[in-house]
């Protein structure tokens, strides 16, 4: 907790997701890459979420928050850009709940194909996620399904924030970790277990970059999103829960634009065969494009936290 009325995760809430979590995640690969590799003049380690259960990180968010709740007979609702979908369908079928997603009408092709595929109740709603929220909300309160939050309960950020305490046990010297950030649940749970023990950057795409606009503005603002992220992204406002862990434990915001993000995920492609969607690019654009330049044997660590894309927009 904090000095506001938004609950926060700590570090032991993380370790406790953690525990809860084993067995329905996986233990996501990381990986070392030489200097040079991608135009980066410094050794990198990459965290390979994409690889987790339904193509992203939001499985651990989602497993969390329905495993420390009394689920209704109606089941789980979620709006989500796609990721956040994706998650909880699997969590349905492996948890045996019900599961109605709302998702906005700019989804990409690629992900709402999944989801008809696999037999979901999907609603295109609204021209963003932010209408997709209000839709499931007024949904929840007309079945009484249990509402899930893409990256703003604490839940869902403590589960996130298991990304950081696999990454610490494969990488128990690493002294910066880069995550990409929309509505922040991801780098949120990541900075909240490290606590200021290493270096957490968020990685913003320019198109939405809600935590650098409210730091700005020293307080959470909404603002309009676009651009080549943006299903993964492009939440208007940054959370609550992880602007209270930015303003101690997020030591840094960088804005990449989205050609520079592109050129990573390209990159990503063209040295490992890492089919990345855009936002989870975010974080080696940062270093690709000179908006992070790390210090002298200084190890850092790229968060790659999805990968729903279609492998046919890569070159």
């Amino acid at each position: 907790m904090n000095g506001t009325d938004v609950p926060v995760p700590t570090s032991d809430d993380v370790a406790a997701a953690a525990d809860r979590i084993h067995g329905h995640v996986r233990r996501t690969p990381l990986i070392e890459v030489a200097p040079g590799t991608f135009g980066v003049d410094a050794p990198l380690v990459l965290k390979l979420e994409l690889l987790q259960h339904s193509g992203s990180f939001k499985p651990r968010g989602v497993f969390n928050r329905a495993l420390t709740q009394d689920v209704p007979s109606a089941g789980l609702v979620i709006a989500s850009g796609g990721n956040a979908a994706l998650a909880l369908l699997h969590v349905g079928k492996q948890l045996g709940h019900a599961v109605e997603v709302f998702v906005p009408e700019t989804a990409p092709a690629v992900k709402i194909a999944k989801l008809h595929h696999y037999g979901a109740r999907v609603h295109q709603v609204g021209r963003d996620f932010a209408e997709a929220v209000v839709a499931s909300e007024r949904r929840a309160a007309e079945t009484g399904a249990l509402l899930m939050h893409a990256y703003d309960q604490m839940e869902v950020v403590a589960g996130q924030g298991t990304v950081g305490l696999e990454l610490e046990k494969q990488c128990p010297d690493v002294d910066t970790v880069l995550v990409a950030c929309g509505g922040g649940g991801l780098v949120g749970g990541i900075a909240a277990w490290f606590d200021r023990r290493v270096r957490v950057v968020a990685v913003e795409a320019s198109g939405s970059p809600t935590l650098a606009a409210a730091r700005a503005a020293a307080e959470r603002v909404t603002i309009s999103v676009g651009g080549v992220a943006a299903d993964a992204l492009g939440a208007s406002r940054i959370g609550a829960i992880a602007w209270e862990i930015a303003q101690r434990a997020i030591d840094e915001v960088v804005v990449v634009p989205g050609e520079a993000i592109l050129d990573a995920r390209q990159r990503l492609w063209d040295e490992l065969r890492i089919c990345a969607e855009p936002g989870a690019a975010a974080p080696l654009a940062a270093l690709v494009n000179g908006g992070y330049v790390p210090e002298a044997n200084e190890r850092v660590a790229v968060s790659v936290c999805g990968g729903n894309s279609d492998p046919a927009t890569l070159s």
